[in-house]
């Protein structure tokens, strides 16, 4: 508890020793008023001083102002103790309420405790700690056992495992050897480690996630937008019936004026809209801090409030629901013997860093010779052009043998085709296999069991290969040979085919799917441990390359979504059930206390109850 909450807690036991002190003592007239004055200024004077600054600077209708009015209103009439438990019941939602937000932020703050604190140099044989921000991009720092990786780099010296907990949420330890990078946030477990660092501090892993949860709460959800502008209209309303009911009655109805007055006060006490604009932000809060203990990272409330929604996922096939780490299975060669039909398409791909081509160097026995190639173009989605020594060297789908004039002969394996041709002239083709994650099938079968419509997968392989995966997995469609433009049109046609009140999601690897993650209703990105594209790109980013996370993202979205659902529902009917007994003499101020504090600890504690939607 804060230094601020232990005052009031101090406050409340004060207010309320004098409170009931002058309830026994045997006052009567106008003694009365000190003794419950004394306990009302000690409880209520901050809220009467905001009501007043805030009358001041044009903002009437809030909070403060109601609860001013109300129990100023209540010692006018001589209701001297309802009008101090009024205030300290208010107080004491008031702290209550600020408990539980701390409680929020510091589950938050605890799951993303992730910035380091300091970054271990050499310096004249002798190890100094620096701040991480001063460190510049190619020193070497040292992360001992037990320490926390301060900045993201690769290591050149010393093995280790690396608790990833705090960014993925699994358990899991993944070893690190000399070459592996390794990413700000993780805990060293064991060896000491030398890393080179290839971030800066301010765009390194940590900081970019740090930035991420702590600006969540800026982009809210509609349910937010609607709480905001219902108390804005809300609050003038009940007010302005509040002054109807104190006039109105004794001049047209023959009431009592302190009758109709008490009856307007009790009116105002409940209408109070603490209930909704504090428990339906916190419900958000809450399952972005959910989300976020199980390596799912939300940016906010709105994508929240989306994925709740989701009623078609489309997925990218490489690296999203299979491994992306591809193999060569089969050469088979038509003017050229296999080694060197491989070591040609291997020298014409070798430029490029895309998985097909990795793994056709990763298939030559002997080191590639660069300088032996020249001239070397790109084309997306089709393959590559390359002059290797003085022959001009085709390497890619049947796309590009149509384009080269080569006459290509199709491939009875299964799996991504790479067709060479020499000159002109077709000399054979490569087998390159892709692997299925071992819990893709289980994630397509878990979004089925939470009512999602439709599975879709998008790729750019031939159609044999997409038709293979897609039925292995279950999905409901695919669509094959889709160069990057085509799969943004495809999403496009997928969004009109969605009901006007669900959503589309796109999940891919945030590397090559930037277009079509903004152009989905929500992007999200798989595997962003360490990619900084998949952070910046995606709207909901899975801190691991499980696709299984989707499913559990969409069901806390949907936990999250029911509590708020339940909290604006709850405390409107109880509210408008009191205003009605309030307005008909029938509920007196303590009713009307419960309305407003009761209903708000009790919305609180439900919206609490989304911290643990990640939970298992």
């Amino acid at each position: 508890m804060s230094k601020k909450q232990k005052r009031m807690l101090y406050r409340i036991i004060a207010s309320a020793v004098l409170l009931l002190a002058a309830a026994l003592l045997p006052l009567e007239g106008w003694a009365r008023v000190p003794a419950f004055l004394a306990p009302y200024l000690i409880i209520g004077w901050d809220v009467l001083w905001r009501a007043a600054r805030n009358i001041s600077h044009g903002q009437v209708f809030d909070e403060n102002f109601l609860m001013a009015l109300a129990t100023v209103g209540a010692l006018c009439v001589g209701e001297y103790p309802e009008a101090v438990f009024v205030m300290l019941f208010y107080q004491v939602g008031e702290l209550f309420q600020n408990c539980a937000v701390e409680q929020s932020r510091k589950s938050i703050a605890a799951l993303m405790d992730i910035r380091p604190d300091y970054a271990n140099i050499e310096v004249d044989g002798r190890v100094e700690q620096v701040d991480p921000e001063d460190v510049e991009i190619g020193s070497i720092i040292l992360v001992k056992a037990g320490e926390r990786v301060p900045l993201d780099g690769r290591v050149t010296e010393g093995s280790s495992t690396l608790d990833t907990a705090a960014l993925t949420g699994e358990s899991l330890p993944r070893p690190v050897r000399p070459g592996d990078e390794v990413i700000s946030g993780c805990v060293n477990l064991s060896g000491l480690l030398r890393v080179r660092v290839t971030q800066p501090f301010e765009e390194s892993t940590v900081s970019k996630i740090l930035d991420l949860v702590e600006n969540s709460s800026a982009k809210k959800a509609k349910a937010e937008h609607f709480i905001t502008k219902f108390a804005r209209y809300y609050t003038p309303a009940v007010v302005l019936a509040a002054a109807v009911l104190a006039v109105l009655p004794p001049l047209a109805l023959g009431w009592t004026w302190t009758d109709a007055v008490k009856r307007a006060l009790n009116f105002l006490v409940v209408s109070c809209p603490c209930a909704l604009v504090i428990s339906v932000p916190l419900s958000f809060f809450g399952g972005i801090g959910g989300a976020s203990k199980r390596g799912i990272l939300v940016k906010g409330g709105n994508y929240l409030e989306a994925l709740a929604h989701t009623e078609t996922v489309v997925f990218d096939k490489t690296g999203t629901l299979t491994r992306g780490v591809f193999q060569v299975t089969a050469v088979h060669p038509d003017q050229y013997p296999e080694e060197e039909l491989l070591e040609l398409a291997a020298l014409a791909e070798g430029y490029s860093e895309h998985p097909i081509s990795r793994s056709l160097k990763q298939a030559c026995h002997e080191p590639l010779e660069l300088r032996r190639v020249s001239g070397v173009e790109e084309f997306s989605g089709r393959g590559v052009r390359a002059v290797v020594d003085g022959k001009t060297v085709w390497a890619g789908n049947d796309k590009l043998m149509e384009e080269a004039g080569a006459q290509w002969r199709p491939c009875h394996h299964t799996g991504t085709i790479v067709h060479v041709a020499v000159d002109g002239l077709y000399a054979g083709h490569i087998v390159i296999s892709d692997q299925i994650k071992e819990d893709a099938p289980q994630a397509v079968a878990a979004l089925k069991r939470l009512g999602i419509k439709q599975t879709v997968m998008l790729t750019g392989d031939a159609a044999e290969v997409g038709e293979a995966v897609a039925k292995q997995l279950g999905l409901d469609q695919v669509h094959t040979r889709l160069l990057p433009a085509d799969k943004v049109s495809r999403v496009e046609a997928l969004l009109a085919e969605t009901s006007a009140k669900g959503t589309l999601a796109f999940v891919g690897d945030g590397i090559n799917d930037a277009p079509v993650l903004s152009r989905a209703d929500v992007g999200i990105a798989m595997g962003g441990l360490g990619s900084d594209a998949a952070i910046e790109a995606a709207d909901v980013v899975l801190m691991d390359d499980k696709p299984s996370k989707l499913a559990e993202a969409i069901a806390i979205a949907r936990r999250t979504l029911s509590i708020v659902r339940q909290n604006i529902g709850f405390a409107l009917a109880v509210k408008a059930l009191v205003l009605v007994l309030s307005a008909l003499g029938v509920s007196n101020m303590w009713q009307a206390v419960f309305a407003d504090v009761g209903v708000s600890v009790i919305a609180i504690l439900n919206a609490m109850r989304a911290l643990n939607a990640g939970k298992t």
